[in-house]
C-alpha cells in the first residue's frame, strides 16, 4: 500500500529528528559545547515556528487508512495536527527551550557529553510531539517509548555518579513494567473492538456485545495504568523523588514539565476520543487516583528538607489536581479536558520557573565546593540575590494558588469548577483540603528566603543562560497572573 505523507503536518518532529542527528555528528567533530547548545535551542525554536505556522492554517492529518475513502466515510488517521495537538506541541517546545538554557552550564559542571545529551533530549522531545498528535494506539505506544527511552539515558548520563545510575535503573524498571501493562491493555481493547484508531474504537465500544464488556473494561483500566506511570500518579509514583534527586536538574525539570504535559495530553486524547463509552469505568478510578495522588504527594512534601525532593513530591501532588477534572467520566468531558489542559499549561510555567531558580542556586556553592540543596540553605537569599529570591517567591506563591500569583489560583478554580460541574463533589472537598496542606510547605519555603541569612559564602552567581530562563518564566508567570483568561480562552477553543 502506497500513500502520500503530509510532511507539513509532521514538520515539528521532523525538524528535530534532522537536528538531533546533525548534533550527534557535529559532536564527533569536536564542535564546542556552547555551539551545540545553541544549535539545539535553535532547532527547538525553528520547530516552534513551524507549530505557529501550522496553527494559522487548517487541520492537517497524515498516515491515514484509505478504506474510509472507498466506503465514503471519514478517514482514520494516525497522526493529526489539530488545534489541541498544536497547543501541546507549542507548550512542549517552549518548555524544552527553557530546559536547554538550564542545561548549558550543567553540561560543563557535571562533565556530561554534550552531543549525546542534546541528541537524547531532542529525541525525547520528538516522542512528546508525536504522542500529543497520535490518534491510534500503536503510534501512541511508539511515541510514549520514544519519549521514555532517551530519558533513561539522560538520567544516568553522569556515569561517575552512583545516585544517577540508581535513579536511571529505577526509572527503567518501573517504565518497562508500566509499558507491559499498557500493551496488554491495548491487546484486550483490540481483541474486543478489532480497531486501533481511536475514532473507530469509540463507536465499537458503544455497540460492544455484553460478553466482551469485561474484556474491554479490563483493557481500558490497564491502558489508564500505563499513563498513570507517565504522570507519576499513585501507585506508579514512587520513582519520582529518587529520580528527580539523582538526575541532572534540567532532566528533572524535563520530567516534571515536558514529560508530564505529554503524558496528560495522551491520557486526555485516549479517554476523550477512544474510551468515552466506558466513562463509567474509568471515571471513578481516575477520581480515586486523583484523591490519593494529591493527598500522598502533599503529605510527603511536608516532610521534605531538600528543595529537589520537595519539588518532586509537589509534582506528584500537582498530578492529582490535573487528574481531578477527568473524574467526571463521560459527563461534560470536553469541559474536563479543557480544565486539565489549562492546569497543565499554567503549571508548566510556574514549575519550570521554580526549577530554574533551584538550578541556578545549586551552582552557587561555597568555596569548599560542597553543593547546597536543603531548604535552610535558602535562608537570606533575598539579601544576597533579591531578584532571584523574588522570582522564586513568586513561583512558590503561584504554586500555592495565592495572590499575587493569580495564575495558580486561576488554575485551581478551573479544576474545582470542572469537578463540581461533573457532580464529583467529594473530590472537590478533597482538593480543598489538599490545597490548604500545600499552602504550608510552599509558604514555609518562601518565608526562608526573607529570613536571617546563614552567612555561608557563595562563590558564583547563576550563569547568563539560567538567568535568561528565570527571567523568561517569571515574565510568563507575571503575564498569566495579570491575564489568566488568555489560557482558558485558548484551551476552550481547541478542546
Amino acid at each position: 500500500m502506497i500513500q502520500g505523507i503530509d510532511y507539513a503536518a509532521i514538520a515539528p518532529p521532523l525538524i528535530l529528528a534532522v537536528a538531533a542527528i546533525g548534533l550527534l555528528l557535529a559532536d564527533a567533530f569536536d564542535v564546542p559545547r556552547r555551539v551545540l547548545g545553541l544549535l539545539s535551542g535553535g532547532s527547538l525554536a525553528v520547530a516552534l515556528l513551524a507549530v505557529a505556522v501550522l496553527a494559522a492554517g487548517d487541520r492537517r492529518a497524515t498516515f491515514c487508512l484509505p478504506d474510509g475513502l472507498r466506503a465514503g466515510g471519514p478517514r482514520s488517521c494516525s497522526y493529526v495536527a489539530d488545534d489541541f495537538t498544536l497547543l501541546f506541541q507549542g507548550l512542549v517546545l517552549a518548555a524544552a527551550v527553557v530546559v536547554v538554557l538550564l542545561s548549558l552550564q550543567e553540561i560543563t559542571d557535571s562533565e556530561i557529553p554534550a552531543g549525546e545529551y542534546h541528541f537524547l533530549l531532542l529525541a525525547a522531545v520528538i516522542g512528546a510531539l508525536s504522542l500529543v498528535a497520535a490518534r491510534d494506539l500503536i503510534l501512541l505506544v511508539v511515541a510514549l517509548e520514544t519519549l521514555s527511552l532517551p530519558v533513561f539515558a539522560l538520567v544516568g548520563l553522569r556515569r561517575y555518579d552512583g545516585a544517577a545510575s540508581e535513579a536511571a535503573l529505577k526509572l527503567f524498571l518501573v517504565s518497562v513494567v508500566s509499558a507491559a501493562v499498557m500493551l496488554f491493555g491495548i491487546s484486550l481493547v483490540y481483541g474486543a473492538t478489532g480497531a486501533m484508531h481511536l475514532d473507530r474504537i469509540a463507536p465499537a465500544l458503544e455497540r460492544l456485545p455484553s460478553d466482551l464488556d469485561p474484556v474491554a473494561a479490563v483493557g481500558v483500566v490497564l491502558v489508564l495504568a500505563g499513563f498513570a506511570f507517565k504522570v507519576a500518579a499513585v501507585p506508579f509514583h514512587f520513582w519520582a523523588p529518587d529520580v528527580y534527586q539523582g538526575a541532572p536538574l534540567p532532566v528533572a525539570a524535563f520530567l516534571s514539565v515536558v514529560s508530564k504535559a505529554a503524558g496528560f495530553a495522551g491520557l486526555a486524547i485516549v479517554l476523550a476520543l477512544g474510551f468515552p463509552a466506558y466513562g463509567h469505568v474509568w471515571g471513578p478510578l481516575v477520581g480515586i487516583l486523583a484523591a490519593v495522588t494529591m493527598t500522598l504527594g502533599n503529605l510527603l512534601a511536608l516532610r521534605q528538607r531538600t528543595a529537589i525532593r520537595l519539588l518532586a513530591w509537589s509534582s506528584v501532588a500537582q498530578s492529582g489536581y490535573m487528574l481531578a477534572p477527568l473524574a467526571v467520566g463521560g459527563r461534560r468531558l470536553p469541559e474536563a479536558v479543557a480544565a486539565t489542559t489549562a492546569y497543565v499549561a499554567l503549571y508548566a510555567v510556574m514549575n519550570l520557573g521554580a526549577f530554574a531558580v533551584v538550578t541556578g542556586f545549586r551552582r552557587r556553592t561555597p568555596a569548599s565546593g560542597t553543593s547546597y540543596d536543603t531548604l535552610d540553605d535558602y535562608r537570606g537569599l533575598a539579601r544576597r540575590s533579591p531578584a532571584v529570591a523574588a522570582a522564586l517567591a513568586f513561583f512558590l506563591i503561584c504554586l500555592a494558588g495565592l495572590p499575587p500569583g493569580v495564575m495558580g489560583l486561576f488554575a485551581k478554580v478551573v479544576v474545582f469548577r470542572a469537578t463540581v460541574a461533573g457532580d464529583v463533589t467529594w473530590l472537590a472537598v478533597v482538593m480543598a483540603v489538599n490545597t490548604v496542606i500545600g499552602l504550608y510547605y510552599y509558604l514555609a519555603w518562601a518565608a526562608r528566603l526573607f529570613a536571617e541569612p546563614t552567612g555561608r559564602p557563595y562563590d558564583a552567581a547563576p550563569g547568563l543562560p539560567v538567568r535568561a530562563a528565570i527571567a523568561a518564566t517569571a515574565a510568563g508567570a507575571a503575564v498569566l497572573s495579570v491575564a489568566p483568561q488568555l489560557v482558558l480562552q485558548t484551551v476552550s477553543q481547541v478542546s
